[in-house]
C-alpha cells in the first residue's frame, strides 16, 4: 500500500478541492479499528498513519477532513456504534423530560449527535477562519415539502454551534427556506439535488439572501453555501438507464456516470462564470466503470483540479483505500474543465430525462417536487429516519433503550 492514498493525490492536484466525510463524526474512531482489524499486516502502519492525517485534533488545520455531512438516518448508525453512550444520554433526557414523547427524544437525540459531532471539528472551524470545519446537520426528511417546519428546524440546529450548516432539500419549499436562512447569515447545503435547474436555481437563493443579509448589516463571517449534487442518485435512483429504453436507447454504465458527470461540470462552469459565491459539492459517487479491464474512478478522476467539496461516507472511502487498480489511476489537471465527449452528449440528448435536467430552464421551480429522483430520495430518508424515531420510542419504554 502507498503512503498516500488517493483521496490526498487527488487534493494535490486540485487547489480549493475540500474532502468531507459523509456520516457522524462520531464513528470515526471505531470505523478506522474496524479497517485495520481487517487489513493486511503489512498495510497497518500505513493506513493508520493515513487515519491520523485524516482527522487529527491536534494538528486539525493540516487534516485531509475538511468538514461533514450527516442526516438522521447518519446519526442512527452513531447511537448504533456506541449504544452505551447514547443508552445513557436518552435516560438522561427521559428523566428530565417525564412526559416526553417519541418525536420530541428522537429529535433531541439528533441533536445531541450534531453537536457532539460539530464539537470535534470546531477547533478546524476556528483555525481556519470559518472556512473549514463546517458539519452539515440536515432537516427532518419528513418535512421536505414543509417550508415552516424545515426553517424552525433550520434554527434549532443553526444554534447547537457556530460551525453547524444547515442542509435543506431542493423542493420548491426547500429553496424559499435557503434565501430565508442565507438571509439570516446561516450556512446552507442544498440537498437532495439531482438537475441543474435546481442547481442554479439555489446559487440565485443563495445570491439573493446575501443581497437581503448585507442590506440588513447580517454578521456573514461565519457563512458558507454548497450545492450538493447527488450524482449516482440521478442516474441509478432516478431512472436514467429506464427513461433512455423508452426511447430505444440502451446506456452503458459508462454513459450513466459521463451523464451526471455532465450536469456537475456545467454547473460548477456556471457559479464560477457568474462568480456565485457557492461552491459545488459532489455525493452519492460510485466506482467505475470498467475501461479495458480496469476499473476507473470516474467521478473522481473527472473532477481533478476542481475547487469542490467532494463528501464520502466510509464505505466509498474504505473501497478506494483498498481499491486493487489504485496505481493505475492518474489525476490529470484541470480535467473538471475537459467536456463529457461529444457522441455520448448526442447520444443522451436523445433522452429527454437527460435533456431536461442539462439545461438551465429544464424544470419550473413547482416541478422540482415530483422528480422521479427527489421523490424516491425523500422516500429513502424519510423511512430511514422512521428508524430514528422508533429507536427513541424503544427508550421510552421503561426508560431503556435498544443495545
Amino acid at each position: 500500500m502507498e503512503e498516500h492514498n488517493l483521496f490526498e493525490k487527488l487534493v494535490d492536484v486540485s487547489p480549493g478541492m475540500e474532502i468531507w466525510w459523509d456520516s457522524s463524526p462520531v464513528i470515526f474512531a471505531n470505523w478506522c479499528q474496524k479497517m485495520l482489524a481487517k487489513a493486511a499486516a503489512e498495510d497497518r502502519d500505513v493506513l493508520q498513519r493515513q487515519f491520523a492525517r485524516m482527522y487529527d485534533s491536534k494538528d486539525p488545520h493540516k487534516q485531509l477532513f475538511r468538514g461533514v455531512t450527516t442526516n438522521p438516518p447518519l446519526s442512527l448508525q452513531a447511537i448504533q456504534d456506541d449504544p452505551a453512550y447514547w443508552t445513557q444520554v436518552s435516560r438522561g433526557l427521559i428523566e428530565q423530560n417525564p412526559n416526553l414523547k417519541k418525536e420530541s427524544l428522537f429529535w433531541m437525540l439528533y441533536k445531541a449527535v450534531v453537536k457532539r459531532g460539530s464539537d470535534m471539528y470546531l477547533p478546524l472551524f476556528e483555525k481556519s477562519g470559518y472556512q473549514g470545519g463546517y458539519l452539515s446537520g440536515q432537516v427532518d426528511p419528513r418535512s421536505v415539502f414543509d417550508k415552516e417546519a424545515m426553517i424552525r428546524q433550520a434554527e434549532e440546529l443553526a444554534a447547537l454551534n457556530p460551525n453547524v450548516m444547515i442542509k435543506v432539500p431542493g423542493s420548491q419549499q426547500g429553496y424559499e427556506v435557503i434565501e430565508h436562512l442565507t438571509s439570516k447569515g446561516i450556512a446552507t447545503n442544498n440537498t437532495l439535488t439531482f438537475v441543474l435547474p435546481q442547481l442554479v436555481d439555489c446559487a440565485k437563493s443563495v445570491q439573493r439572501g446575501l443581497e437581503t443579509a448585507r442590506r440588513n448589516k447580517v454578521d456573514l463571517s461565519k457563512w458558507r453555501s454548497v450545492i450538493t449534487h447527488m450524482e449516482s442518485r440521478y442516474g441509478d435512483l432516478g431512472g436514467l438507464r429506464d427513461f433512455g429504453r423508452e426511447k430505444g436507447i440502451e446506456l452503458t454504465e459508462g454513459e450513466v456516470r459521463l451523464a451526471e458527470l455532465a450536469i456537475f461540470k456545467k454547473a460548477y462552469r456556471y457559479l464560477k462564470e457568474n462568480n456565485m459565491p457557492s461552491k459545488m459539492l459532489s455525493c452519492s459517487l460510485r466506482l467505475g466503470p470498467v475501461v479495458n479491464g480496469t476499473t476507473k474512478l470516474w467521478h473522481l478522476e473527472e473532477k481533478s483540479g476542481a475547487a469542490i467539496v467532494v463528501t464520502c461516507p466510509p464505505g466509498f472511502i474504505e473501497q478506494v483505500l483498498t481499491f486493487g487498480d489504485r496505481d493505475k489511476i492518474v489525476f490529470e489537471k484541470d480535467k473538471i474543465l475537459e467536456d463529457i465527449p461529444r457522441d455520448v452528449m448526442d447520444k443522451l440528448m436523445r433522452i429527454p430525462y437527460f435533456e431536461r435536467a442539462y439545461a438551465e430552464d429544464g424544470y419550473r421551480r413547482d416541478e422540482y417536487n415530483a422528480h422521479p429522483a427527489l421523490r424516491r430520495t425523500a422516500e429513502q430518508f424519510s423511512k430511514a429516519t422512521e428508524e430514528m424515531v422508533e429507536f427513541a420510542a424503544q427508550c421510552l419504554k421503561e426508560g431503556a433503550c435498544p443495545a
